[in-house]
Protein backbone atom coordinates (compact mmCIF):
# COMPACT_ATOMS: atom_id res chain seq x y z
CA UNK A 1 0.00 0.00 0.00
CA UNK A 2 1.23 3.66 -1.07
CA UNK A 3 2.35 6.31 1.43
CA UNK A 4 -0.84 8.27 0.23
CA UNK A 5 -3.43 5.27 1.17
CA UNK A 6 -2.02 4.93 4.42
CA UNK A 7 -2.23 9.00 4.97
CA UNK A 8 -6.33 8.07 4.16
CA UNK A 9 -6.50 4.99 6.06
CA UNK A 10 -5.63 6.80 9.53
CA UNK A 11 -7.51 9.84 8.37
CA UNK A 12 -10.96 7.64 7.87
CA UNK A 13 -10.56 5.63 11.20
CA UNK A 14 -9.93 8.92 13.11
CA UNK A 15 -12.83 10.55 11.64
CA UNK A 16 -14.79 7.50 12.67
CA UNK A 17 -13.66 7.23 15.81
CA UNK A 18 -14.25 10.50 16.77
CA UNK A 19 -18.08 9.63 15.52
CA UNK A 20 -18.26 6.57 17.56
CA UNK A 21 -16.58 7.84 21.06
CA UNK A 22 -18.63 11.25 20.94
CA UNK A 23 -21.82 10.93 22.50
CA UNK A 24 -25.12 11.50 20.00
CA UNK A 25 -26.37 13.81 22.92
CA UNK A 26 -23.51 16.17 22.09
CA UNK A 27 -25.25 19.29 21.02
CA UNK A 28 -21.76 21.05 20.08
CA UNK A 29 -20.62 18.15 17.82
CA UNK A 30 -23.84 18.15 15.56
CA UNK A 31 -23.76 21.69 15.51
CA UNK A 32 -20.25 22.03 14.23
CA UNK A 33 -20.86 18.88 11.64
CA UNK A 34 -24.32 20.38 10.54
CA UNK A 35 -21.87 23.98 9.70
CA UNK A 36 -19.24 22.06 8.30
CA UNK A 37 -21.13 20.22 5.39
CA UNK A 38 -22.94 23.67 5.17
CA UNK A 39 -20.26 25.60 4.38
CA UNK A 40 -19.07 23.02 2.46
CA UNK A 41 -22.59 22.97 0.46
CA UNK A 42 -22.39 26.56 0.00
CA UNK A 43 -19.01 26.52 -1.24
CA UNK A 44 -19.32 24.23 -3.45
CA UNK A 45 -22.74 25.58 -5.06
CA UNK A 46 -21.49 29.45 -5.06
CA UNK A 47 -17.85 28.89 -6.21
CA UNK A 48 -16.81 25.84 -7.72
CA UNK A 49 -18.61 25.96 -11.30
CA UNK A 50 -18.39 29.59 -11.85
CA UNK A 51 -14.88 30.39 -9.92
CA UNK A 52 -12.79 27.91 -9.14
CA UNK A 53 -13.45 26.10 -12.33
CA UNK A 54 -12.58 28.84 -14.56
CA UNK A 55 -9.43 29.90 -12.02
CA UNK A 56 -8.05 25.85 -12.91
CA UNK A 57 -8.45 26.26 -17.16
CA UNK A 58 -6.99 30.01 -16.95
CA UNK A 59 -3.90 28.44 -14.63
CA UNK A 60 -3.77 25.24 -16.81
CA UNK A 61 -3.64 27.97 -19.79
CA UNK A 62 -0.61 30.11 -18.25
CA UNK A 63 1.54 27.00 -17.37
CA UNK A 64 0.90 25.70 -21.12
CA UNK A 65 0.54 28.87 -23.45
CA UNK A 66 2.05 31.86 -21.66
CA UNK A 67 5.40 32.25 -23.05
CA UNK A 68 7.79 31.93 -19.88
CA UNK A 69 10.18 34.90 -21.25
CA UNK A 70 6.31 37.39 -20.72
CA UNK A 71 6.21 36.22 -16.88
CA UNK A 72 10.27 36.16 -16.20
CA UNK A 73 10.14 39.51 -18.12
CA UNK A 74 7.52 41.33 -15.44
CA UNK A 75 8.23 38.62 -12.44
CA UNK A 76 10.62 36.89 -13.11
CA UNK A 77 14.19 36.97 -10.94
CA UNK A 78 15.47 39.51 -13.66
CA UNK A 79 12.67 41.91 -13.29
CA UNK A 80 13.34 45.30 -12.30
CA UNK A 81 11.94 45.07 -8.79
CA UNK A 82 9.27 48.45 -8.73
CA UNK A 83 8.24 46.34 -11.92
CA UNK A 84 7.49 42.90 -10.53
CA UNK A 85 6.28 43.94 -7.43
CA UNK A 86 4.05 47.13 -9.21
CA UNK A 87 2.66 44.36 -11.56
CA UNK A 88 1.83 41.62 -8.98
CA UNK A 89 0.40 43.92 -6.43
CA UNK A 90 -2.56 45.68 -8.90
CA UNK A 91 -2.79 42.89 -11.31
CA UNK A 92 -5.59 41.03 -9.64
CA UNK A 93 -7.79 43.76 -9.36
CA UNK A 94 -9.97 43.32 -12.19
CA UNK A 95 -10.49 39.41 -10.57
CA UNK A 96 -13.82 39.19 -8.73
CA UNK A 97 -11.60 35.99 -6.48
CA UNK A 98 -11.82 35.00 -3.01
CA UNK A 99 -8.42 33.08 -1.12
CA UNK A 100 -8.96 29.93 -2.86
CA UNK A 101 -9.80 31.06 -6.09
CA UNK A 102 -6.23 32.83 -6.42
CA UNK A 103 -4.63 29.91 -5.98
CA UNK A 104 -4.87 28.16 -9.10
CA UNK A 105 -3.32 31.53 -10.74
CA UNK A 106 -0.44 31.62 -8.05
CA UNK A 107 0.19 27.96 -8.44
CA UNK A 108 0.22 28.86 -12.59
CA UNK A 109 2.31 32.01 -12.66
CA UNK A 110 5.05 30.32 -10.05
CA UNK A 111 5.18 27.10 -12.10
CA UNK A 112 6.39 29.75 -15.38
CA UNK A 113 8.88 31.35 -13.46
CA UNK A 114 7.59 33.92 -11.65
CA UNK A 115 9.65 34.81 -8.31
CA UNK A 116 8.59 34.25 -5.13
CA UNK A 117 8.37 37.51 -3.77
CA UNK A 118 6.22 38.96 -6.92
CA UNK A 119 4.13 35.23 -6.18
CA UNK A 120 3.43 36.58 -3.04
CA UNK A 121 3.14 40.14 -3.52
CA UNK A 122 -0.08 38.63 -6.21
CA UNK A 123 -1.33 35.72 -3.82
CA UNK A 124 -2.09 38.37 -1.33
CA UNK A 125 -3.41 41.45 -3.42
CA UNK A 126 -5.50 39.15 -5.61
CA UNK A 127 -8.51 39.14 -3.70
CA UNK A 128 -7.86 41.57 -1.16
CA UNK A 129 -8.55 44.80 -4.20
CA UNK A 130 -10.77 43.48 -6.71
CA UNK A 131 -12.80 45.89 -7.63
CA UNK A 132 -16.41 44.39 -6.88
CA UNK A 133 -15.04 44.22 -3.14
CA UNK A 134 -13.80 47.48 -2.82
CA UNK A 135 -16.91 49.38 -3.97
CA UNK A 136 -19.03 47.22 -1.89
CA UNK A 137 -16.77 47.98 0.90
CA UNK A 138 -16.70 51.73 0.02
CA UNK A 139 -20.59 51.37 -0.23
CA UNK A 140 -21.47 49.73 2.76
CA UNK A 141 -18.55 50.37 5.49
CA UNK A 142 -17.78 53.87 4.21
CA UNK A 143 -15.41 55.15 1.76
CA UNK A 144 -12.62 56.13 4.80
CA UNK A 145 -12.28 52.08 5.29
CA UNK A 146 -12.74 51.73 1.64
CA UNK A 147 -9.51 53.63 1.07
CA UNK A 148 -7.61 52.09 3.83
CA UNK A 149 -8.69 49.07 2.08
CA UNK A 150 -7.02 49.73 -0.96
CA UNK A 151 -3.96 51.30 0.32
CA UNK A 152 -3.01 49.17 3.04
CA UNK A 153 -3.94 46.02 0.61
CA UNK A 154 -1.27 47.19 -2.01
CA UNK A 155 1.38 48.28 0.67
CA UNK A 156 1.45 45.09 2.51
CA UNK A 157 0.90 42.60 -0.81
CA UNK A 158 4.25 44.50 -1.53
CA UNK A 159 6.08 44.80 2.04
CA UNK A 160 4.87 40.85 2.68
CA UNK A 161 6.39 39.90 -1.13
CA UNK A 162 9.35 41.57 -0.08
CA UNK A 163 9.76 40.04 3.24
CA UNK A 164 9.52 36.68 1.68
CA UNK A 165 12.47 37.56 -0.53
CA UNK A 166 14.41 38.53 1.82
CA UNK A 167 14.18 35.61 3.99
CA UNK A 168 14.37 33.12 1.86
CA UNK A 169 16.57 33.86 -1.55
CA UNK A 170 16.32 31.61 -3.73
CA UNK A 171 19.04 30.31 -5.50
CA UNK A 172 18.19 31.06 -9.76
CA UNK A 173 18.96 27.98 -12.24
CA UNK A 174 20.40 29.84 -15.14
CA UNK A 175 20.06 26.49 -16.88
CA UNK A 176 16.21 26.47 -16.79
CA UNK A 177 16.13 30.31 -17.20
CA UNK A 178 17.08 29.03 -20.99
CA UNK A 179 13.74 29.58 -23.33
CA UNK A 180 12.95 26.76 -25.35
CA UNK A 181 9.91 28.02 -28.61
CA UNK A 182 7.09 25.30 -28.88
CA UNK A 183 3.86 24.97 -30.83
CA UNK A 184 1.63 26.40 -28.34
CA UNK A 185 3.96 29.49 -27.42
CA UNK A 186 3.97 30.44 -31.55
CA UNK A 187 0.26 31.03 -31.60
CA UNK A 188 -0.95 34.62 -32.43
CA UNK A 189 -1.01 37.19 -29.87
CA UNK A 190 -4.33 38.06 -31.33
CA UNK A 191 -6.02 34.42 -30.45
CA UNK A 192 -4.10 34.53 -27.46
CA UNK A 193 -5.88 37.78 -26.05
CA UNK A 194 -9.20 36.77 -27.20
CA UNK A 195 -8.32 32.75 -25.27
CA UNK A 196 -7.51 34.96 -22.12
CA UNK A 197 -9.85 37.70 -22.09
CA UNK A 198 -13.22 34.97 -22.51
CA UNK A 199 -12.25 32.91 -19.38
CA UNK A 200 -10.98 35.86 -17.53
CA UNK A 201 -14.65 37.35 -18.88
CA UNK A 202 -16.15 35.06 -16.35
CA UNK A 203 -14.67 35.96 -13.45
CA UNK A 204 -15.20 39.35 -13.90
CA UNK A 205 -18.46 38.99 -14.63
CA UNK A 206 -19.41 36.63 -12.03
CA UNK A 207 -18.07 39.53 -9.43
CA UNK A 208 -20.56 41.90 -10.62
CA UNK A 209 -24.27 43.19 -8.72
CA UNK A 210 -26.20 42.70 -11.69
CA UNK A 211 -29.26 40.30 -13.22
CA UNK A 212 -28.57 36.72 -12.35
CA UNK A 213 -29.96 36.13 -16.37
CA UNK A 214 -27.77 38.74 -17.31
CA UNK A 215 -24.94 37.31 -15.83
CA UNK A 216 -25.30 33.60 -16.55
CA UNK A 217 -25.81 34.84 -20.26
CA UNK A 218 -22.42 36.77 -20.55
CA UNK A 219 -21.23 34.00 -18.56
CA UNK A 220 -22.27 31.31 -20.45
CA UNK A 221 -21.55 33.85 -24.26
CA UNK A 222 -17.63 33.97 -23.08
CA UNK A 223 -17.60 30.31 -22.30
CA UNK A 224 -19.05 29.53 -25.47
CA UNK A 225 -16.57 31.32 -27.40
CA UNK A 226 -13.56 29.39 -25.24
CA UNK A 227 -15.14 26.57 -26.54
CA UNK A 228 -15.62 27.38 -30.31
CA UNK A 229 -11.76 29.23 -30.04
CA UNK A 230 -10.27 26.13 -29.43
CA UNK A 231 -12.21 24.08 -31.68
CA UNK A 232 -10.96 26.26 -34.63
CA UNK A 233 -7.44 27.56 -33.48
CA UNK A 234 -5.47 24.51 -31.12
CA UNK A 235 -4.63 21.31 -32.74
CA UNK A 236 -5.53 18.65 -30.57
CA UNK A 237 -2.80 17.78 -28.92
CA UNK A 238 -2.47 21.13 -27.91
CA UNK A 239 -5.99 21.33 -26.40
CA UNK A 240 -4.58 18.00 -24.78
CA UNK A 241 -2.06 19.59 -23.23
CA UNK A 242 -3.77 22.55 -21.58
CA UNK A 243 -6.54 19.77 -20.49
CA UNK A 244 -4.06 17.53 -18.99
CA UNK A 245 -2.53 20.39 -17.02
CA UNK A 246 -5.90 21.76 -15.96
CA UNK A 247 -6.27 18.28 -14.46
CA UNK A 248 -3.24 18.11 -12.87
CA UNK A 249 -3.95 21.76 -10.68
CA UNK A 250 -7.52 20.64 -10.16
CA UNK A 251 -5.94 16.74 -8.45
CA UNK A 252 -3.59 19.20 -6.37
CA UNK A 253 -5.51 21.96 -5.47
CA UNK A 254 -9.47 20.80 -4.88
CA UNK A 255 -9.27 17.65 -2.36
CA UNK A 256 -7.54 20.34 0.08
CA UNK A 257 -9.86 22.82 -0.49
CA UNK A 258 -12.69 20.97 0.19
CA UNK A 259 -10.94 19.57 3.20
CA UNK A 260 -9.80 23.21 4.79
CA UNK A 261 -13.38 24.55 4.01
CA UNK A 262 -15.13 21.63 5.66
CA UNK A 263 -12.67 22.41 8.63
CA UNK A 264 -13.41 25.68 9.16
CA UNK A 265 -17.13 25.06 8.85
CA UNK A 266 -16.94 23.32 11.81
CA UNK A 267 -14.52 25.44 13.91
CA UNK A 268 -16.81 28.00 13.04
CA UNK A 269 -19.86 27.58 15.56
CA UNK A 270 -16.92 26.91 18.47
CA UNK A 271 -16.09 30.12 18.25
CA UNK A 272 -17.18 32.70 21.48
CA UNK A 273 -18.83 35.13 19.32
CA UNK A 274 -19.21 37.08 22.79
CA UNK A 275 -15.89 36.94 23.60
CA UNK A 276 -14.63 37.53 20.14
CA UNK A 277 -17.00 41.26 20.06
CA UNK A 278 -15.57 42.25 23.61
CA UNK A 279 -11.99 41.66 22.30
CA UNK A 280 -12.53 44.26 18.91
CA UNK A 281 -14.37 46.51 21.16
CA UNK A 282 -11.15 48.92 21.21
CA UNK A 283 -8.62 49.86 19.23
CA UNK A 284 -5.68 47.71 21.03
CA UNK A 285 -3.28 45.59 19.69
CA UNK A 286 -4.72 42.72 21.15
CA UNK A 287 -7.60 43.27 19.38
CA UNK A 288 -5.86 44.11 16.23
CA UNK A 289 -3.73 40.76 16.72
CA UNK A 290 -7.07 39.06 17.59
CA UNK A 291 -8.87 39.88 14.46
CA UNK A 292 -6.20 39.18 12.19
CA UNK A 293 -6.27 35.53 13.03
CA UNK A 294 -9.52 35.17 13.13
CA UNK A 295 -9.70 36.78 9.36
CA UNK A 296 -6.44 34.47 8.88
CA UNK A 297 -7.95 31.37 9.67
CA UNK A 298 -11.72 31.52 8.91
CA UNK A 299 -12.99 30.95 5.51
CA UNK A 300 -14.51 33.98 3.46
CA UNK A 301 -16.43 33.96 0.43
CA UNK A 302 -15.95 36.67 -2.33
CA UNK A 303 -17.75 39.71 -1.05
CA UNK A 304 -18.83 37.91 2.41
CA UNK A 305 -16.56 39.32 4.61
CA UNK A 306 -18.60 42.97 4.54
CA UNK A 307 -21.83 42.03 5.49
CA UNK A 308 -20.05 39.77 8.24
CA UNK A 309 -18.18 42.78 9.20
CA UNK A 310 -21.08 45.10 8.88
CA UNK A 311 -22.73 43.29 11.83
CA UNK A 312 -19.96 42.73 14.12
CA UNK A 313 -19.02 47.08 13.57
CA UNK A 314 -22.60 47.53 14.62
CA UNK A 315 -22.05 45.33 17.82
CA UNK A 316 -19.44 47.62 18.40
CA UNK A 317 -16.08 46.62 16.63
CA UNK A 318 -13.60 49.56 16.59
CA UNK A 319 -12.53 50.35 12.92
CA UNK A 320 -8.72 49.64 13.49
CA UNK A 321 -9.58 45.19 14.00
CA UNK A 322 -12.20 45.93 11.31
CA UNK A 323 -9.21 46.69 8.89
CA UNK A 324 -7.43 44.43 10.12
CA UNK A 325 -9.81 41.31 9.89
CA UNK A 326 -10.47 43.21 5.89
CA UNK A 327 -7.05 42.67 5.00
CA UNK A 328 -6.56 39.62 6.75
CA UNK A 329 -9.51 37.79 5.85
CA UNK A 330 -10.25 38.05 2.24
CA UNK A 331 -6.45 36.74 1.22
CA UNK A 332 -6.28 34.02 3.91
CA UNK A 333 -7.94 31.24 5.27
CA UNK A 334 -7.64 27.57 6.10
CA UNK A 335 -7.96 25.96 2.93
CA UNK A 336 -5.65 28.51 1.24
CA UNK A 337 -2.87 27.70 3.73
CA UNK A 338 -3.53 23.97 2.90
CA UNK A 339 -2.68 24.75 -0.81
CA UNK A 340 -0.17 27.18 -0.18
CA UNK A 341 1.83 24.69 1.36
CA UNK A 342 1.37 22.51 -0.62
CA UNK A 343 3.10 24.81 -3.20
CA UNK A 344 5.55 26.54 -1.23
CA UNK A 345 6.58 23.76 1.64
CA UNK A 346 5.71 24.40 5.20
CA UNK A 347 8.51 26.98 6.37
CA UNK A 348 7.68 29.51 3.43
CA UNK A 349 3.15 29.11 4.32
CA UNK A 350 4.48 29.93 7.81
CA UNK A 351 6.15 32.44 7.63
CA UNK A 352 3.86 33.75 4.99
CA UNK A 353 0.88 33.33 7.26
CA UNK A 354 2.70 35.06 10.55
CA UNK A 355 3.87 37.70 8.14
CA UNK A 356 -0.14 38.46 6.89
CA UNK A 357 -1.02 38.28 10.73
CA UNK A 358 1.38 40.74 11.61
CA UNK A 359 1.09 43.60 8.71
CA UNK A 360 -2.64 43.24 9.14
CA UNK A 361 -2.44 43.75 12.97
CA UNK A 362 -0.09 46.97 12.22
CA UNK A 363 -2.53 48.33 9.62
CA UNK A 364 -5.33 48.23 11.78
CA UNK A 365 -3.62 49.14 14.37
CA UNK A 366 -2.84 52.66 12.77
CA UNK A 367 -5.71 53.10 11.20
CA UNK A 368 -7.66 52.81 13.88
CA UNK A 369 -5.50 55.26 15.95
CA UNK A 370 -6.01 58.04 12.96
Amino acid sequence: MKRKDWYMLIWITIVFAILYFVPSSSDWFRTSILSAFDLLHDYARQHVLTCLVPALFIAGAIAIFIQKEKVMKYLGHEAKMYVSYGVASVSGAILAVCSCTILPLFAGIRKRGAGLGPAITFLFSGPAINIAAIFLTMSVLGIKIGLARIICAILISILVGLTMHLIFREKVDKDKMVMHETEESRLSNKVMLAFFGLMIGVLVVNGLQISKMIKYSLMGAFTLGVVGLVLWKFRDHITQKWLNETWNFSKMLLPLLFIGVFIAGFIMPLLPQTLIENLVGQNTLTGNVVASIFGAFMYFSTLTEIPILQALMAKGMHSGPALALLLAGPSLSLPNMLVVRKVLGTKKTAVYVGLVIVYATLAGFVFGSI
